[in-house]
């Protein structure tokens, strides 16, 4: 039976540009970066602030943030004015039930980087309290954090087991491209889809790859 991804996310945009192209793409949702320990995109937040000013309403703000305390998360999101918080680390449950008090409008969705089997049941324990769930391949655990933009695939079987088990949407990221998104579809069957390095060439944006990507997708 085909399957049809609702949402494709443009994820590590840098500038106003960036976040044109992708939305004339198809973009569903754009990504924004803030401060992290590693890994690409990362914009000052009156950066990410401008660019979200000028984003259509229909289209989702992802502010991408490695904050795991109320008060830093809330301040973020009212600096940024992004619709949607996207925790990169893993945050408290308690601090996930705080801002769904206290920012009831906005979207919360939880990364969990699928290292191995026990990333089921971290997306299981956490899908109640959030919006979303979003796989990528991360080390969360390793000296320097990867919170995302790694660039690896991780194990979609796990990925598939997710999927079939949380309540919630969830997203699908970590290495992908227009030569492996089809199979990653046909493997996970996700919600939505995420990509950051994938659509890049020396690091910008680019319509050609954007292109391939979305054509890919559609075709899956």
């Amino acid at each position: 039976m085909a399957f049809t991804v609702a949402k494709i996310k443009i994820c590590c945009i840098t500038s106003q540009a960036e976040a044109d192209l992708a939305i004339r793409h198809g973009a569903h949702a754009l990504g924004l970066v803030s401060a992290m320990p590693s890994g690409p995109g990362v914009i000052p937040e009156p950066r990410i602030a401008e660019i979200v000013a000028q984003v259509p309403r229909s289209i989702d703000t992802f502010l991408l943030t490695s904050a795991v305390d109320l008060d830093t998360l809330q301040a973020q999101q009212a600096r940024t004015g992004t619709n949607t918080l996207q925790l990169c680390d893993r945050v408290p449950s308690e601090t996930l039930g705080a801002l769904r008090h206290r920012l009831p409008r906005l979207r919360l969705v939880q990364v969990i980087h699928v290292t191995g089997p026990k990333a089921v049941q971290q997306a299981l324990e956490v899908a109640p309290l959030v919006d979303a769930v979003l796989l990528d391949s991360g080390q969360p655990d390793a000296p320097v954090k990867e919170l995302g933009g790694t660039g690896r695939i991780h194990d979609w079987a796990l990925s598939r087991e997710i999927v079939s088990r949380v309540p919630v949407p969830v997203y699908l990221a970590g290495g992908l491209s227009p030569e492996n998104v089809a199979d990653a579809i046909q493997a996970v069957q996700p919600f939505g889809i995420d990509v950051c390095s994938g659509v890049r060439r020396t690091g910008r944006l680019d319509a050609g790859r954007l292109k391939a990507f979305f054509d890919a997708v559609l075709c899956a």
